[in-house]
């Protein structure tokens, strides 16, 4: 599947007058297959079970990482893409991880509570409390504008980071990883504090730097050194991956191309190869590429999947079906997946395809219900099965998440009307037209 660049819009945050913000947020298997594989030993040694947290990747070039809530913790790709080694990266997971076990959300909520004034927020993302007033949820993605007063709920105090990093660097040196890779971190933001806020990289404001942490965390590598062990391939494999792919989506094509990285017949410079020629574009070197990699890995569904998409955005709908459908059998339970297939049925255009994409569409949301995009997909399905009053479901529970509360509400009226009073997709309606009546209306502009 692609990198689906989501909206996430935060539209009903009235926290002393912030406006509403959007930044997109990354949905792509591979990359959160391979967070999952470096975040896993992290995992293991914080306490943590690997499919408590999700890790995702918002698209914005700025450096920044944080949490949101217990359950989620969020990595802008212009930080992974600076780093250099996945020690690094593992090092900024443990770093975030130790801000939920060690309680620093707790505070951040009860001064939300204080202030009275952060409601619910539209999120594109699965279980993020989209529409159940959580106001932790709220301040952290709120941390992503430039909001001073945002900045204030949603900042590090220094005795918290101190905490956060004596946690991380027993986690990583737990798990063997060098925890001297948690100062190449701090390293980037050092002297960041002498800049002007409108100049510093919001994970210098959020996680503040000094001397003395900088001083302590030298300390503390000293002492854990010697538990450290090499990288492991396959963490070196899935963080080249990740990064490839990153770069392949977000780098200009012909940059991308140009560089060494890109040369050779290695796996990870042909996966750069393919994703910068689809995005020239040129189907047929894309494709020559990608087959190359599958020769490589044939039974590797994320390679399936990139080729999917080719063909889809290629036009090539039958292709695309025909990757898609190996890519799942490969993944059966990957509803990213699942939605491309999806989407590429619904691109055929007939019929039976529309059936089939309905019910595979209906089997994903189950597994990932506030993707915005698979929501357009399945109200579409709905339409073309001649089940509109659903379509109309599907549409309101997406503007709900892409927060916009009143046409959502509108959409769920029309389907509440339509259906079985204590059907499925009446109550569904039902919890959408509750969670628009509590959003905050939005002011009208001043003419």
């Amino acid at each position: 599947m692609k990198l689906l660049r989501l909206l996430v819009v935060i539209a009903t945050i009235a926290l002393m007058g912030l406006p509403a913000h959007a930044i997109g947020l990354i949905r792509d298997a591979e990359i959160e297959q391979a967070l999952r594989q470096l975040a896993k030993p992290v995992f293991r040694s914080a306490g943590f079970g690997s499919s408590r947290i999700r890790i995702l990747v918002i698209d914005n070039p700025k450096l920044n990482a944080f949490v949101v809530d217990s359950n989620h913790v969020f990595i802008h790709s212009g930080l992974i893409m600076r780093l250099h080694r996945p020690e690094a990266l593992q090092a900024v997971i443990a770093h975030e991880l130790a801000h939920i076990a060690n309680g620093h959300l707790t505070r951040r909520a009860t001064n939300a509570r204080v202030a009275g004034r952060v409601t619910a927020i539209g999120m594109a993302l699965a279980a993020a409390a989209a529409v159940s007033g959580n106001g932790e949820a709220a301040i952290g993605l709120a941390a992503g504008t430039n909001s001073a007063a945002t900045r204030r709920f949603f900042a590090h105090t220094r005795a918290e980071e101190a905490s956060a990093d004596q946690s991380a660097l027993r986690y990583m040196a737990t798990a063997g990883i060098d925890p001297a890779a948690m100062t190449d971190i701090l390293e980037i933001f050092r002297g960041q504090e002498a800049l002007q806020p409108g100049r510093q990289d919001p994970y210098a404001r959020s996680h503040p730097l000094s001397q003395d942490r900088l001083r302590a965390v030298k300390g503390y590598v000293a002492g854990y050194k010697k538990r450290t062990k090499p990288t492991t391939p396959e963490a070196q494999y899935w963080y080249d991956r990740m990064s490839a792919k990153l770069s392949g989506f977000l780098r200009n094509p012909r940059y991308v191309l140009r560089r060494p990285e890109s040369k050779g017949a290695g796996e990870i410079a042909t996966l750069r190869r393919a994703i910068a020629y689809h995005k020239t574009p040129n189907l047929k070197k894309a494709t020559k590429e990608l087959n190359a990699l599958i020769k490589m890995r044939p039974r590797d569904p994320y390679y399936h999947e990139l080729k999917g998409q080719i063909f889809l955005e290629g036009r090539q709908f039958n292709a695309a079906v025909a990757s898609y459908k190996q890519a799942l059998a490969l993944a059966p339970r990957e509803p990213l997946i699942e939605a491309g297939l999806g989407r590429a049925l619904l691109a055929q255009g007939s019929a039976g395809a529309a059936k089939q994409a309905l019910s595979i569409l209906r089997r994903a949301r189950s597994r990932d219900p506030d993707d915005p995009q698979l929501l357009r997909s399945l109200a579409l399905a709905h339409a073309k099965n001649g089940q509109n009053a659903l379509a109309s479901v599907a549409t309101a529970e997406r503007y709900l998440i892409l927060g916009r509360p009143s046409d959502a509400a509108l959409h769920a009226k029309r389907a509440a009307g339509a259906l079985p009073r204590g059907s499925s997709g009446w109550l569904r309606a039902q919890d959408v037209l509750s969670a628009a009546d509590a959003a905050p209306k939005r002011k009208k502009k001043r003419k």
